[in-house]
């Protein structure tokens, strides 16, 4: 396993790469908007955004959030399966829970601007709960906890693309 002794890791990448679009996002009018996943998908054809919404971030706190749990999560599971399956399971389960995300905005009705990359993070979290059983209830708690506990405080969370990341994750692991 790796020991997050690396600099040099994909998961760092990723997380620079987050932290640069980040800032993009932010100093660019409308950046909430253009690289978050929305209606303008259905609407304008921003089909980038199947892909953008996940480096795309609601605040600095939704950011360091997001990548402290992506440094420990992704580093670790990274070092246990390899780069290339990891960027599979992250990059291919993030793209395929914002499909399903925008099928759920379709289907209910509910077009709200969708950032963060939490929903790529379920996914890598739902890979390790198939892989590693001992840990597979304390997981699926924690998705639990941070899909619904801050909707009991009046904050905004797409608690749908938690659930379809993790549930995408743990179907990948039969594959990957």
């Amino acid at each position: 396993m790796n020991t997050h002794r690396e600099i040099f890791t994909l998961t760092n990448s990723i997380i620079l790469i987050t932290i640069l679009c980040y800032l993009l996002q932010t100093n660019i009018q409308y950046g909430d908007i253009l690289f978050g996943l929305n209606i303008y998908f259905f609407t304008q054809g921003f089909y980038y955004q199947v892909v953008s919404s996940m480096f795309a971030h609601g605040g600095v706190e939704h950011l360091a959030m997001n990548m402290i749990v992506l440094w420990q999560m992704g580093n670790l599971i990274e070092g246990y399966i390899g780069k290339v399956r990891f960027f599979l399971i992250y990059m291919i389960g993030g793209v395929l829970t914002s499909v399903g995300t925008l099928a759920y905005m379709y289907f209910t009705e509910d077009f709200v601007n969708v950032v963060g990359a939490s929903g790529a993070i379920s996914v890598i979290m739902g890979y390790y709960a198939l892989k590693v059983k001992e840990e597979r209830k304390g997981i699926f708690v924690w998705i639990m906890l941070i899909s619904f506990v801050p909707i009991m405080f009046g904050m905004p969370v797409a608690w749908y693309s938690h659930l379809i990341g993790f549930v995408i994750g743990f179907l990948a692991g039969f594959i990957l």
